[in-house]
């Protein structure tokens, strides 16, 4: 049963408190989970990281705001931690990796088909396809590195093939910026696919910029290096698609219900008691904290929240394995690139990427090195015999 936005006030600010005990919780288990668990919390972690970004900036710029904003940022900083404590030290560095690419390509995937506006799903299934490749050149490098199946984590979900080749996504900046959606026009859940998936690969992003230079494997830290590049022409590209015309409130009241949108998602899906139960309490806070944004949007915008919210949550998201729809977009739209703000065949791309590229590339290829003879297979190279 979906949540009316205007009704329910959930748990009031002032409540909303935590403890070191709960903060520092117990991880989730990468063998006994569900592997969508760990999908959800990486995404979640993401969501409130994007969430505490945005806050920071709208309070330089809004003297008024200041204060709901620290103590409202102050709650979703606990609840990021929270969530992002449940990733556990059992995790290699890449093992997390490889969830995060299985964040990028499910999620992605499931929003892309639930998407009302055809150039912004388009625009879903063009990243889907790269990260799909990336999932690619981290499972070769996984199993040069720790001699690991990447299935493990990724639990036969997601698919371990080649994508559009990261080899061939880099584009000069001009080809990444998309055309962004009406803010007066465009259907509420277009405005929280936008986000998430936005929030989602900054996170992604962030997480390769600082994971990278740990390794003491030079083809790790060069493959880190060029997906990471990726990333940030991906957070150009989602973050293009949203409307620059929305007011700051108009943002923040956004914001906060993508938050409720995204934690009702997960409540709907998650098959961990003890992590269910996490979402529903967060659920809980972001309502109120919804309730405490309308206020603040009436009292300065004098206008209806009602105006770009919907009264009730869209469908929640699908938590499922995505597999068949990838496989078609792979089959039907590997071969475009983008020109500009659209979507043309590789025949047509411009002379700027492919200038850009063939510089970039010019030393080699990380993630043609890293991939180079790989093919996956069960159990990695333990697996083969030996001759």
């Amino acid at each position: 049963m979906s949540i009316k936005l205007f009704d329910n006030r959930g748990t009031p600010l002032e409540r909303q408190k935590f403890t070191w005990r709960e903060l520092a919780i117990k991880p989730l288990s990468k063998l006994d989970d569900d592997a969508f668990t760990r999908v959800r919390v990486i995404l979640m972690n993401g969501i409130e990281q994007q969430v505490n970004r945005f806050q920071h900036m709208c309070g330089q710029f809004n003297g008024n705001l200041r204060l709901p904003l620290a103590e409202i940022r102050r709650v979703e900083h606990h609840q990021q931690t929270m969530i992002n404590w449940l990733i556990g030290s059992d995790h290699s560095p890449l093992e997390t990796t490889i969830g995060y690419e299985q964040v990028a390509i499910e999620v992605t995937a499931a929003i892309a088909q639930q998407e009302p506006d055809e150039y912004l799903a388009q625009t879903y299934r063009y990243g889907l396809l790269e990260d799909f490749d990336h999932m690619y050149r981290y499972s070769a490098l996984m199993d040069r590195v720790e001699g690991k199946d990447a299935n493990n984590i990724l639990q036969s979900y997601t698919d371990i093939l080649p994508g559009r080749p990261t080899v061939e996504e880099h584009r000069a900046p001009e080809d990444d910026l998309r055309h962004h959606y009406d803010h007066k026009a465009a259907f509420p859940v277009s405005k929280l696919n936008a986000l998430t998936i936005f929030s989602g690969e900054y996170q992604t992003r962030d997480y390769y910029m600082n994971i990278g230079p740990t390794f003491s494997d030079p083809v790790a830290r060069a493959l880190y290096a060029e997906i990471a590049s990726i990333e940030e022409q991906h957070v150009t590209q989602y973050g293009s698609i949203i409307d620059p015309n929305e007011t700051w409130l108009e943002k923040w009241l956004l914001y906060e219900a993508n938050e409720v949108y995204n934690y009702y998602s997960c409540v709907a899906a998650e098959t961990n008691p003890r992590i269910k139960a996490i979402w529903e309490r967060f659920l809980d806070y972001e309502l109120g904290h919804l309730h405490v944004v309308t206020e603040l949007f009436k009292k300065y915008e004098r206008r209806d929240p009602a105006e770009i919210l919907p009264d009730a949550l869209p469908d929640p998201i699908s938590y499922e394995s995505q597999r068949d729809f990838v496989r078609q977009v792979l089959t039907e739209e590997i071969n475009l690139r983008a020109k500009g703000p659209d979507y043309v065949d590789k025949s047509q791309e411009s002379q700027k990427s492919k200038d850009y590229r063939d510089h970039l590339n010019s030393t080699g290829s990380p993630s043609e090195m890293v991939a180079e003879q790989y093919r996956w297979q069960p159990g990695t190279e333990l697996s083969k015999k030996i001759a």
